[in-house]
């Protein structure tokens, strides 16, 4: 397995990370369970967040305790804050610090920044990295966006030490210039949705494609032992991309362009209750998952809250991608009535 530097932080950890969402969907037992094999398998990269509801605290459950308290000082931990003002920050990292049970985090995030926070702004959010960081609580400033503009435009600051953006074999040509910028500024690059929201489901392929950059260090989404497992795997045998895989990713590749939804849920909450993470992508799901799980009378009556769609267009406004929200929900929901009638066949 391939060691990854993240830019001038100087940390340096196998390209093979472990993504803290998932595990607050499963028990606290469970996900101490779960973490602690992680490190036992050789990872030593964990992102979590403060809105992750209780990812954080399974964290510091797993790490946190007189057994594996050694295991702080060989792993690295990233978390987000999503406050928009100093006061609410601080609050956050006193939350986060607490639940971690550790006295600093390895790497702080504005979460889902929408702009470059500098000195001056106004806002005092950088300010507050700045002095978070002089009190030794936080060891590295660093950003997560969805917008590739406020990416770039962090990255050539230099104010930020690492870059968290999706990035998988289906990125774009702009993403895929991103990491070459990062790699350019010395910035680390953090690679968010390696599985594009669960749209890619081979592991090897986009294990392959990652390691195919020396400056980008994934963070899978695990939830079950059987995923960490598949990812742990790879450790002493790394995927290698060969001319099978190029012509898996060049047909993927197709049969993703254009506009669709990644599922990340900075849509919601809906208005009208549309679970629209889903809903504005069931076209693409219902024929890369099992069809059968999403055509139950619950996913029926979900998709059928579209119809109470009231044209308030917040979630629109709040993507991160830009999507017209709106029209993709309405191209599902036909797409989908079609399916139910036979009219369309899906696997």
């Amino acid at each position: 397995m391939k060691q990854i530097t993240l830019g001038k932080t100087g940390i340096t950890v196998p390209q093979n990370a472990f993504g803290a969402l998932p595990i607050q969907r499963v028990t606290l037992e469970e996900a101490v369970r779960i973490l602690r094999r992680a490190y036992e398998g050789g990872m030593r990269f964990f992102d979590t967040a403060r809105n992750y509801s209780d990812s954080e605290e399974k964290i510091g459950a797993a790490f946190g305790d007189t057994v594996f308290a050694k295991c702080r000082e060989e792993i690295y931990i990233a978390t987000n804050t999503h406050a928009r003002t100093p006061e609410e920050a601080r609050k956050d990292l006193a939350t986060s610090l607490n639940n971690l049970r550790t006295d600093y985090i390895d790497i702080y995030q504005l979460h889902c920044a929408p702009q470059v926070f500098a000195p001056g702004d106004g806002t005092g959010m950088y300010e507050f990295m700045q002095e978070a960081k002089a009190e030794g609580k936080i060891r590295h400033i660093s950003m997560s966006a969805h917008k590739i503009g406020v990416a770039v435009d962090a990255v050539k600051s230099g104010l930020y030490e690492t870059m968290q953006f999706p990035f998988s074999y289906i990125s774009t040509k702009k993403e895929l210039e991103l990491v070459d910028l990062c790699r350019e500024h010395q910035v680390g690059f953090i690679a968010m949705k390696g599985l594009a929201g669960g749209l890619i489901n081979r592991s090897d392929v986009a294990m392959a494609f990652i390691a195919g950059y020396d400056n980008v260090l994934p963070i899978w989404g695990v939830q079950k032992m059987s995923e960490l497992e598949e990812w742990l795997s790879y450790m002493d045998e790394t995927p290698v991309m060969n001319e099978e895989m190029a012509s898996f990713i060049e047909k993927e590749r197709e049969d993703l362009s254009g506009d669709f939804c990644r599922g990340c849920g900075y849509c919601l909450p809906c208005p009208a209750g549309i679970p629209i993470n889903q809903c504005a992508r069931m076209s693409v799901m219902l024929r890369r998952a099992p069809s059968a799980s999403w055509l139950t009378p619950h996913w029926q009556e979900e998709m059928k809250k579209i119809e109470n769609c009231i044209g308030c267009r917040q979630c629109a406004s709040r993507c991160p991608y830009e999507l017209d929200t709106p029209e993709l929900l309405k191209r599902n929901y036909e797409d989908y009535k079609k399916v139910l009638a036979g009219e369309v066949s899906v696997q």
